[in-house]
């Protein structure tokens, strides 16, 4: 796929998600897709890696659980060759202990064949723990 289609790819499952629109999302993904978020398990639920469509949608379930999203803002968009990094800006509430969260992040997309291989967050861990009640 060109770097175009490539973006083209990520920003949809960014609108599926937006739209809570799990099929779409997972069809977009690779069966063994890799998902990390840079978080602690322990301390934010939807830390750790995650591997797979069955875990991918518990990954889903527990932002679902765990997040409202007030803002969620993917504001660039870098493509080179088979990898996307968007860079953008979160502005969260943690339902567990009513707190806001707002941090930038970077979202590393890999991409094989047309679908989501690998995922990586990179965001702001304090925060995400402050956040959670762990201070």
């Amino acid at each position: 796929m060109s770097e175009r289609e490539n973006v083209q790819l990520v920003q949809e499952v960014y609108e599926a998600f937006g739209r809570g629109d799990m099929a779409a999302i997972l069809a977009r993904l690779c069966y063994d897709v890799e998902w990390e978020t840079p978080f602690a398990r322990d301390a934010v639920p939807i830390g750790g890696r995650w591997r797979g469509h069955e875990e991918v949608v518990q990954f889903y379930a527990k932002i679902s659980e765990n997040l409202e999203f007030l803002q969620f803002d993917p504001r660039e968009f870098i493509a080179q060759g088979d990898r996307v990094v968007v860079l953008g800006f979160s502005r969260i509430r943690v339902k567990p202990t009513g707190r806001n969260l707002e941090s930038e992040w970077v979202m590393v997309w890999g991409l094989r064949e047309g679908k989501v291989a690998k995922f990586r967050e990179y965001a702001d861990t304090a925060a995400a723990l402050v956040a959670f009640g762990c201070d």
